[in-house]
């Protein structure tokens, strides 16, 4: 009985370019789709991805081999405002990155908007986002179904939009540089071991640091292949929520 589970890149944008095809040439290497988390606007010193014709070129052909483009925020940095609570579990998830955590519906609605215009400009279309932080507050959900997006993903599940369903997939992912980076790389492997014998659906996420630390890449390989051999099958979460198929929105 095969499963399926999703492997995602995380903040591709013009300063992570060289990270972001690192991972794209080992999941290539393994025949595995992944969904390409995209920040449209200028992010970690680089410029805004339409100043970057290589990097949009490269992303282009990305897609043609059957990676899934995504919106992944808009400048992928928290924003002023909001409730202590909420800026306390920002810092603690998300280093201080949930740009979408505290936003009412119509802050919401304008830097979606903002980014899938600066996608629209280099002619990439779109059918889902992710939250920087996996945090999304509620009025920021509101607007994504408002404006036609299909699904928006959490750390612990795939929302479908459309449908009005949730895919619980649990997602494993690094935590670069803390104290508990070595036995997190263990326990990825550990979990992607268990839930492929369990034949559960999951998600791999990848991040441009990981690279920066010793055994992390090794990590998310091992946790790949265990799923493939366990006949794990690797989709997009476009093909998860939609089945194959293009259903892009229009800025």
């Amino acid at each position: 009985m095969t499963f399926p589970f999703v492997v995602s890149v995380h903040d591709v944008a013009s300063a992570t370019a060289e990270q972001t095809a690192t991972w794209i040439a080992d999941l290539d290497e393994r025949e595995v789709p992944a969904t390409l988390l995209i920040v449209p606007a200028a992010f970690g010193g680089g410029p805004a991805l339409p100043d970057d014709p290589a990097l949009v070129a490269y992303l282009h052909a990305a897609v043609g081999r059957g990676h899934e483009p995504s919106l992944h925020g808009f400048r992928h940095r928290g924003v002023p405002g909001g409730p202590r609570w909420r800026r306390t579990v920002d810092q603690v998830l998300a280093r201080g990155a949930g740009e979408f955590w505290s936003l009412t519906e119509q802050q919401a609605r304008e830097l979606l908007r903002a980014g899938l215009e600066v996608l629209a400009g280099v002619d990439i279309g779109v059918t889902g986002f992710t939250p920087p932080g996996w945090l999304a507050s509620p009025g920021a959900r509101r607007a994504l179904a408002e404006l036609g997006f299909r699904y928006w993903t959490s750390q612990l599940a795939v929302h479908d939009l459309g449908a009005g369903t949730v895919h619980r997939m649990p997602a494993l992912s690094h935590r670069p540089g803390g104290a508990g980076e070595r036995a997190g790389a263990h326990l990825m492997i550990a979990a992607a071991r268990s839930l492929s014998r369990l034949r559960r659906p999951f998600r791999i996420a990848l991040h441009p640091a990981d690279l920066d630390h010793a055994g992390l890449r090794e990590a998310a390989h091992a946790a790949i292949e265990l799923a493939l051999a366990a006949g794990g099958r690797p989709v997009t979460y476009e093909t998860l929520v939609i089945g194959p198929g293009p259903e892009t929105i229009d800025a």
